[in-house]
C-alpha cells in the first residue's frame, strides 16, 4: 500500500546527530519543508507521543514534547474532550497552535470501532465522527485516523466478522474518497489479537485507506503475546504505539519501555527488519488509560517523559547495536542509503 509524501525534518537548530529525516505522513502538514540533503535515500523513523498521557490541556502535552524536544504528536483529546467532539472554535485554537508551533501531528486517534462501541451498536456514531475527523486532519496535516475493529456483543463468529468487514468497508468508502488511512489497532474488536484475522480483514476490505497500528503492549493486558503477533504482520504495519507493562497477580501494571515483558526492543528490531518507517509513538499508560474508569482525565507529564526518555536509551543502547545501518539521535532514527 502505497505510503503518503513525507512531512519535514526535525528544525534545523537540532545537533546533527539528533535531526531524523522526513517521516510519511499527510502532504499538507502544516509546517512542511523539504527535507535535509543526504546522500542516497534515507530511511526514518521519528519519535511521537499521544499527549493526553502527559495531562489533558494542549499546554501540558506541548511542554511534555518541549521537555523530549519532539516535533510530533498523536492527538487523541483536548481537555478531555475527545477531537471530533470539540467545539469549532476550541478546534481551531487547537490546530492554530499547533501549526504556530511547528508541531506534526502525525495521527488523530478516534473511538470508532472501540470498546465502547460493539459491532451490534448504530453505525451512524463512527461514520459521523469519521466526517468530521475527515475535516479536522484535513486542518491539522495528518491523513491517519486510528481505529479499532468493533467488540462482539453475544453475536456467533461468522456474523461478528461479517459485520466488522461490512462496517470497516462502509469507513473506508469515506475515507477513500477523503484521503484518509484508517489505521486498526491491536486492541479491542475483532481483529484485536490475531494475526490471521488481522490479515483477514486487510485482504477482504482490499481498500488502500486501510493499515494497521501495532501497540506493543496491549498484549500483556488481552492476554496474548504480541511480539509473536507482529512476527506475522509486521510487513503491514503502519504506525506504532510504543508501551510496556507486566502482569501481576493483582492485574497489569504498566512500566517503561524495557521494563515490562512486552519484549518492546524485540518488537522494534522486528519492525525495523521488515522496513518499518514512519512514528514510534509513546502510550505509557502511567497515569491515563482510557479504557479504564477514574482515570479518562489524567495524564501525568513525568511519567509521559520518563517514558520517552526510557524508549531513546531502549533504541540507543539495544534496538539500533542490532540493526545495521541505523543509527539514533534525540527524535528518532536514521538509516543512510536505505534501499
Amino acid at each position: 500500500m502505497p505510503e503518503p509524501a513525507p512531512i519535514a525534518a526535525a528544525p534545523p537548530a537540532a545537533p546533527a546527530a539528533d535531526t531524523v529525516a522526513a517521516v510519511p505522513a499527510a502532504p499538507t502538514a502544516p509546517s512542511a519543508a523539504p527535507p535535509a540533503a543526504a546522500s542516497g535515500p534515507t530511511a526514518a523513523i521519528a519519535y511521537a507521543g499521544i499527549g493526553d498521557e502527559a495531562g489533558p490541556d494542549l499546554a501540558t502535552q506541548l511542554a511534555a514534547l518541549d521537555t523530549l524536544g519532539w516535533r510530533h504528536l498523536e492527538l487523541r483529546s483536548v481537555g478531555g474532550t475527545a477531537v471530533a467532539d470539540l467545539d469549532d472554535t476550541a478546534f481551531a485554537r487547537v490546530a492554530g497552535e499547533l501549526s504556530a508551533r511547528g508541531v506534526v501531528v502525525c495521527c488523530v486517534d478516534s473511538r470508532i470501532g472501540n470498546w465502547a462501541r460493539p459491532v451490534t451498536g448504530d453505525p451512524g456514531p463512527d461514520l459521523a465522527e469519521l466526517a468530521v475527523l475527515a475535516d479536522r486532519c484535513a486542518a491539522l496535516g495528518t491523513d491517519r485516523v486510528r481505529v479499532m475493529s468493533y467488540p462482539n456483543d453475544g453475536l456467533p463468529e461468522h456474523e461478528w466478522r461479517r459485520r466488522v468487514l461490512d462496517r470497516t468497508r462502509r469507513l473506508c468508502d469515506l475515507a477513500e474518497r477523503r484521503g484518509l488511512r484508517l489505521l486498526v489497532e491491536n486492541c479491542a474488536g475483532w481483529a484485536a489479537d490475531s494475526a490471521e484475522r488481522m490479515l483477514d480483514l486487510l485482504d477482504s476490505v482490499a481498500s488502500p485507506a486501510l493499515g494497521l497500528l501495532f501497540d506493543t503492549g496491549n498484549g500483556i493486558a488481552h492476554g496474548y503475546s504480541a511480539a509473536d503477533l507482529l512476527g506475522d504482520i509486521a510487513a503491514r504495519v503502519a504506525h506504532v504505539h510504543v508501551k510496556d507493562a507486566r502482569s501481576t497477580p493483582q492485574g497489569t501494571v504498566y512500566t517503561v519501555p524495557g521494563q515490562g515483558e512486552a519484549r518492546v526492543a524485540d518488537c522494534l528490531r522486528m519492525l525495523l527488519a521488515a522496513g518499518y518507517q514512519g512514528v514510534w509513538s509513546i502510550e505509557p499508560h502511567l497515569a491515563l488509560r482510557p479504557h479504564e474508569p477514574g482515570t479518562a482525565l489524567s495524564g501525568d507529564p513525568a511519567g509521559f517523559t520518563a517514558a520517552g526518555e526510557a524508549l531513546r536509551r531502549l533504541v540507543d543502547r539495544v534496538v539500533v547495536p542490532a540493526a545495521p545501518g541505523w543509527s539514533g539521535g534525540a527524535v528518532g532514527l536514521v538509516r543512510r542509503g536505505a534501499p
